[in-house]
């Protein structure tokens, strides 16, 4: 593993880079709100990426970086994150089917901006659909999408279980919205979805 600085509009981002040999394609995620890239789910999808020969990048945002645990506003998170992968797509990545996603508010970032990144589909863990004290719903963020998606989410999430679509997979797994309690069954449906959306012509 190494730590690439990488320079956006609202400060350095880091990107964790976890090469493959030989990658076929590339995934980059992003955190959730007030944690990092050690989350043990991102873990658990990093691994099963990796043994899919798919390199991983953990994407850290500039407010985390800067050590601070409240998330920027959504349009700065945005631009950092897509400034960090534009970067990597010109380099590490280059060339490489991207994957993108991440995990609660990494999700909604990569879902927001999947049509810019370029990406051939999207990776979410434990998307945040409905606050537990809110009323606006965040499944037009995943039914605007075109691509095919993966949500792999808890029983118990607090924020719910978004509907499965036509073009979007919903893997239901044991606990909450930390995904912690069977890690094994998030990297299960992450090994078991990425080479299946890899094969559909997407690709060779």
């Amino acid at each position: 593993m190494r730590i690439v600085a990488i320079e956006t509009p609202h400060g350095p981002a880091n990107a964790h880079l976890h090469a493959a040999e030989e990658p076929r394609a590339a995934l980059a995620l992003g955190h959730g709100a007030g944690g990092g890239v050690g989350a043990p789910d991102l873990v658990a999808a990093r691994e099963a990426a990796n043994a899919e020969r798919i390199s991983v990048a953990l994407v850290e945002q500039p407010y985390r970086v800067a050590g601070r645990r409240a998330p920027a506003p959504a349009r700065q998170l945005d631009a950092a994150g897509l400034a960090a992968l534009e970067e990597l797509r010109a380099g590490t990545f280059r060339g490489l089917p991207l994957v993108v996603g991440g995990r609660s508010l990494g999700a909604r970032v990569a879902c927001r901006n999947v049509e810019a990144t370029g990406a051939v589909a999207v990776l979410c863990l434990a998307f945040p659909l409905q606050p537990p004290r809110g009323s606006t719903s965040r499944l037009p963020e995943l039914d605007a999408l075109e691509v095919p998606t993966l949500v792999v989410q808890g029983e118990r999430d607090p924020f719910g279980i978004p509907p499965a679509g036509e073009q979007r997979t919903v893997v239901v797994v044991p606990g909450d919205h930390g995904l912690k309690k069977d890690l094994e069954a998030v990297a299960s449906a992450v090994r078991a979805w990425l080479p299946a959306v890899l094969s559909e012509g997407l690709v060779e």
